[in-house]
């Protein structure tokens, strides 16, 4: 996004800690990373759990620009971070000006809202099991997107993921996943490998994720 360079004129910088935007409250601008990282948080029932942290070049708050609600997460700077800064009137002059860049923008737009959405479905899970099956879930449909028009190999999937990767998109401690995927693999659910995981039928995942979703 170098060619970007025009608009230095809407950066920001945040330092770490600092507080981008809250949950709940108005907002009226999205924000493009240039350097630095992100978290994205949400209220949970009465936890806070990090949904996302983003770096450059991933935007966030775009919901304002598209939907005109409050925000959906709180934003809070990991370290030191800038940004550029993005309200209804610059837009426009950046969809006028840059056709390129903004179809890219767009296109980001649209896969940001549908990860967001998928992940706080995770998240509204309350039987830690069925959050880190439908982990697998949101992989396969990533995975199954990315490789349309590709044979798939029966029910069988393989996920090139960590401990970690898996208990951060559940919002959930590393040892508690670490535990669950124990249990899975004794029930031959999945096959674990220090690099990936080895889901054996997807398909089961997502029925048992469906059974504990509240209707």
């Amino acid at each position: 996004m170098a060619d970007l360079a025009s608009f230095t004129r809407f950066a920001r910088t945040y330092q770490a800690g600092e507080i981008i935007f809250s949950e709940y409250e108005p907002g009226d601008s999205f924000y493009l990373i240039q350097s630095g990282k992100v978290r994205i948080a949400k209220i949970v029932g009465d936890i806070e759990k990090t949904i996302d942290v983003l770096q450059p070049p991933e935007i966030f708050g775009e919901m304002a620009i598209l939907e005109g609600t409050p925000r959906s997460a709180t934003a809070v700077a990991v370290d030191t971070v800038r940004v550029l800064e993005f309200n209804r009137a610059n837009f426009e002059v950046l969809m006028m000006g840059n056709p390129q860049i903004a179809l890219r923008l767009l296109k980001l737009f649209t896969k940001r809202i549908y990860d967001q959405k998928r992940r706080f479905m995770i998240l509204t899970l309350e039987d830690p099991q069925a959050r880190v099956a439908d982990v697998f879930l949101m992989l396969a449909e990533t995975q199954a997107a990315a490789t349309a028009g590709a044979e798939q190999d029966g029910e069988k999937r393989e996920f090139k993921v960590t401990i970690e990767d898996v208990a951060h998109w559940a919002g959930m401690g590393a040892s508690e996943v670490q535990t669950i995927l124990g249990h899975f693999a004794n029930q031959r659910r999945v096959e674990l490998y220090p690099d990936r995981v080895m889901v054996r039928n997807i398909s089961d995942f997502s029925r048992f994720v469906n059974s504990r979703r509240k209707k």
